[in-house]
């Protein structure tokens, strides 16, 4: 369910929508994590900033680049070389990353409240990301936990595999409510469900 403070809430939908003769081709949703922070190691930096991230969050990123889960609450992706999103359902990681991350090592930048957090998941999820996303989908080239930041047009999005047929994208708050509604347009044709 949208909040009350939520960029979707003048086109948030619930329901099933589209042509859903066979059935539910994806399930659309904001998630709306406490969390979304942005990391950037200096150069030379980068295993102090992964040892940081672990140390802080449980998640290890191994490859610098893959991606990391802890179930629902925590997520970690590579987004650029050096740069990760942690995302974790609780507020103030910023902050006890700050504390983490000196700045001989390291930036951090608060993005909780200038991203939405959105979800698709279903069997035609990849299907319709395809739409929007010059990116391989599929799954043995984009591996659960993996991630990659992108652009449709003018809109940026961090994108990361979630689950076998689910993908968190986060994406500008000021693009959220258009971005949402060529979601919905774009999985028309497969229906979709908004929860």
């Amino acid at each position: 369910m949208v909040d009350v403070l939520s960029p979707l809430k003048p086109v948030w939908k619930p329901g099933t929508h589209g042509n859903t003769a066979n059935g539910i081709g994806v399930v659309l949703t904001e998630t709306q994590p406490g969390s979304i922070v942005q990391l950037a190691a200096w150069q030379g930096q980068e295993k102090k900033l992964l040892a940081a991230i672990k140390a802080v969050s449980a998640l290890a990123l191994p490859d610098g680049a893959g991606g990391g889960k802890s179930g629902d609450s925590k997520a970690a992706f590579g987004i650029a070389p050096g740069k990760f999103l942690i995302v974790d359902q609780n507020e103030g990681l910023a902050a006890i990353f700050s504390g983490a991350v000196t700045s001989e090592v390291g930036t951090v930048t608060d993005l909780s409240h200038g991203r939405t957090a959105l979800r698709i998941s279903g069997p035609k999820a990849e299907w319709v990301l395809a739409k929007f996303f010059a990116v391989d989908f599929a799954l043995p080239a984009f591996p659960v936990g993996s991630g990659i930041a992108t652009l449709h047009h003018d809109i940026f999005a961090h994108i990361q595999r979630t689950g076998a047929e689910q993908f968190d994208l986060y994406v500008f708050r000021s693009f959220a409510r258009s971005f949402w509604t060529m979601l919905c347009h774009a999985s028309e044709e497969v229906g979709y469900e908004v929860s």
